[in-house]
Parts: structure tokens; sequence; C-alpha cells
């Protein structure tokens, strides 16, 4: 397997960079597109938050298709080198804010930004997506009203997590990933 692609929209193509290991969490081509496919056309104009942001594949990817923001976080350093990288040689530097960050202090400290789409997938098996989670049930203002939370994972870390402002509504599994999706 290569390194993944832009698959559709302006950026159509484009080759990323990625960190070798597992400190980043890799979506495949075809989740990738599945994922899409689900969003359809209302990633057009919509503000995106790729929360642990790894090669910024799911981030650059909604720029390429249409959004109008995509804000990246990533706490580890080669990971933020390789995705400030993906952003410049994409050209979207005006609609992609990259923020060297914890995402749990982030989530807890942002005020200006809504988001319609937040996207969790974080280093797996330490169970941060359910923290991850958590925490935006207690910070849900981040999150539009009709907004989206979509959680990649490994199905041997799927369990059920009480949330008390969101709900799961769809879960779909494609090989060793499983995409959850959250809404109020």
């Amino acid at each position: 397997m290569g390194n993944p692609r832009i698959i559709s929209g302006k950026m159509r193509g484009m080759r990323l960079k990625t960190l070798p290991g597992t400190i980043t969490r890799p979506i495949t081509d075809r989740v990738k597109e599945a994922l899409f496919n689900i969003i359809g056309t209302d990633i057009q104009g919509a503000i995106f938050l790729d929360l642990f942001g790894g090669s910024g594949s799911v981030g650059l990817e909604a720029l390429s298709r249409g959004a109008e923001l995509a804000q990246f976080i990533e706490l580890n350093n080669k990971a933020y080198a390789i995705l400030k990288e993906n952003i410049d040689k994409a050209g979207c530097e005006g609609n992609a804010r990259l923020l060297k960050a914890d995402a749990f202090k982030y989530l807890h400290q942002e005020k200006e930004l809504q988001f319609d789409y937040i996207f969790i997938a974080p280093p797996q098996y330490h169970g941060m997506w359910k923290d991850a989670l958590v925490q935006l049930d207690q910070e849900a203002h981040l999150l539009v009203e009709d907004g989206w939370i979509i959680v990649q994972i490994d199905p041997v870390e799927d369990e059920p997590v009480p949330l008390e402002n969101f709900k799961e509504f769809d879960n779909r599994r494609y090989g060793s990933t499983i995409l959850k999706f959250y809404s109020r």
C-alpha cells in the first residue's frame, strides 16, 4: 500500500506523506471514500475539525471537497511536521489552520469556532477516542446544532460510551475499521 492520496475534489490524486509506525492512525482510501460518500455534498462550506490530525488525510480530503475551513490539532512533533508539509503541498494554507496542541486541552479552550464535523481518530488502543467523546459531550457548544461527530476506531476498541448531549446514530464496519457517527 502506497502513501494515501486525496480521492476527490480540487486536490484529487495528490499523494500525502505519512509517518511510519503507530504514532498515527492511518485511514485507508476505501474507508475515507465511504466516509465522504456518507457526508456527501454537506461538506461544502463546512467547518471541519480533525482532532488528532496525523498526516491530515481526512481534513485535507474535506478541504479538497469544498469545506470552508479545516482545523488540525496535532501534538506529536514528527506528525505535526508531516502534516504541515502536506498542507503546504496542497496549497490550502488559507483554509487550513494547524495547531500544535494537546487535543483535550484544545477542546476545553476553543471558544471561537463551532464545527459542522468533528473527526476523532486518535492513536489506537489507548481509549483516547472515548475520552475525547466524553469531553466533547461536556463541550457540546463546539458542534453546530445539526453537526456530526465521527469516530474512527479498530473493532476491538468498540464499546458503548454513555453521553448526555449526543447519541450514536450510525456505525459502519470496513474490515478492521469502524466509523461511528454521533449527533445531538
